[in-house]
């Protein structure tokens, strides 16, 4: 659905930032802008275009096209010979948010948001807090990495989604905000209630080059222009500076806030301000995204009881340490999770070695199926390797999402941080469908394995194609052989 808008250039020129606004031309019987977008495919009458100037292409190519298609307005940084409205500015790709929030009336002035950046937990952080508010009665939609194509949407499509969410009655949008769309502007010319910085990690190298960019581009949504508030997590050595030096009030959280904390495959519990929280999510680190949930809850004002009451009836998170099943006995567990950075796979890890032992069933092995993008931060790769060796018993090295890259190029440098101290079971299987029917029935009564990497991902990306791969479909197949061989005694 697009919102019809209908504002006159001026109105939305009016919405950009003084530093970034140089001109506008305008022009006899323009027509009312109802839409933007930075795609010159995409433009029909009365939309404008956004002509960004990017790596290997530059929007002002593309304005003729655009222009004939029926544009209404140009985003330019140079004058161009057409004869409808154009804003001229410094940079087109800083300015397009706030002139797309202009376009559609600053939608995120009538809901109340929620920013979450970090490296690790963003997604589930999202849902805890969503589950919140709408325990609150109010209509919530979560914004993601389990929305669509980006984490976060390009500024023209965000603006126009919050302005979709705002026609439908939406109150209230939790946003997963990527350290790529702070460094690309997708959410300029909004500000966020409340934003939220759950840990810092290594990730996303190959953009940001270093940690100290990739944190200034997370600390980037803690600017005044950016939230009005903050929240972060003071066990984390990045959090910690939030809080000294944000421009906004921040609050801090820590694992400190938790007391008595018990955590298993399917829920964690811990006290919290005298009250027993119950989280319906598995795994120890949800204690702190939980923590980060509720401190954003009580910064919105929400009562601590009903921030308690309204966590419990948070849904399953897809791929975030999701327990696959099949029907049959099957005296050991699989757990699919998105880890796929050093720390996160760390952390579910060690959360499959505290739900190893299962009653009366002796504590088992540790047993990880985990690959490495291909296109992405090639240095991670051997910390990736360290981490799964130092935490599991079983190790299994395949591909995952090798894109342009050799699978097997990608698989030695994982295994380059495999040092010999570790002692554990390293095998190498680069077709991820038998990587991961190699762990399954390789695993004996009370083992935990786990498949990381994928999460909810539905594809394999091998070149520029996407193929349909499930990891968590790939392992009921598996376990459903394993219970129809049990069952008949033939092999499957």
């Amino acid at each position: 659905m697009i919102v019809d808008a209908s504002r006159d250039i001026a109105t939305i020129a009016g919405s950009l930032p003084p530093d970034q606004l140089l001109d506008v031309i305008e022009v006899e019987h323009a027509t009312p802008i109802v839409d933007v977008t930075r795609d010159s495919r995409e433009v029909l009458p009365g939309w404008a275009f956004a002509c960004v100037v990017g790596e290997h292409f530059d929007g002002h190519d593309f304005a003729a096209e655009a222009v004939a298609a029926g544009a209404a307005a140009l985003l330019v940084e140079r004058p161009l010979p057409f004869d409808v409205p154009q804003v001229v500015v410094r940079d087109v790709r800083r300015a397009m948010g706030w002139f797309a929030a202009g376009v559609h009336g600053h939608p995120a002035t009538k809901l109340r948001t929620v920013g979450i950046t970090g490296t690790n937990g963003k997604t589930t952080t999202s849902h805890l807090i969503a589950a919140i508010l709408r325990s609150t009665g109010v209509e919530t939609r979560v914004q993601g990495t389990l929305s669509g194509v980006r984490t976060t949407p390009e500024a023209t499509d965000l603006q126009r989604l919050l302005a979709e969410y705002v026609a439908d009655g939406v109150e209230a949008v939790v946003m997963e905000v990527s350290s790529h769309a702070l460094a690309l502007h997708r959410v300029a010319g909004m500000q966020f209630d409340v934003a939220v910085f759950t840990n810092l990690g290594r990730d996303h190298l190959d953009l940001h080059e270093s940690m100290e960019a990739y944190f200034r581009a997370k600390a980037s949504l803690f600017a005044r222009s950016q939230s009005l508030r903050g929240v972060t997590n003071v066990d984390d050595p990045y959090g910690r500076l939030l809080l000294d030096a944000a421009e906004i009030d921040v609050t801090g959280f820590s694992l400190t806030d938790a007391s008595h904390p018990e955590s298993g495959a399917d829920r964690v519990s811990f006290e919290w301000r005298g009250r027993r929280v119950v989280v319906p999510l598995g795994g120890h680190f949800n204690v702190m995204n939980a923590l980060a949930a509720l401190t954003a809850a009580d910064v919105f004002g929400i009562d601590p009881d009903v921030a308690v009451a309204g966590i419990a009836t948070t849904p399953p998170v897809p791929g975030r340490f999701e327990v696959v099943s099949e029907p049959g006995v099957h005296p050991f567990s699989v757990v699919v999770d998105y880890a796929h950075t050093p720390d996160a796979l760390a952390g579910v890890l060690a959360t499959a070695r505290s739900i190893a032992p299962a009653g009366d069933v002796p504590a088992g092995d540790v047993i990880v199926v985990f690959g490495c993008g291909g296109d992405r931060d090639a240095d991670k790769r051997p910390l990736m390797g360290a981490a799964a060796a130092a935490n599991a018993d079983r190790v299994i090295v395949t591909s995952d999402n090798p894109r342009h890259e050799d699978p097997q190029a990608i698989i030695d440098a994982a295994l380059s941080g495999i040092e010999p101290r570790y002692g554990g079971e390293v095998l190498v299987e680069p077709d991820r469908r038998r990587a991961i029917e190699l762990a399954i029935r390789g695993a004996r009564s009370g083992d935990v394995i786990v498949i990381a990497g994928k999460g909810h991902e539905t594809t394999q990306t091998i070149g520029d194609i996407a193929t349909p791969f499930d990891d968590r479909t790939v392992a009921r197949e598996v376990l459903a052989q394993l219970s129809r061989h049990d069952s008949t005694g033939e092999h499957a």
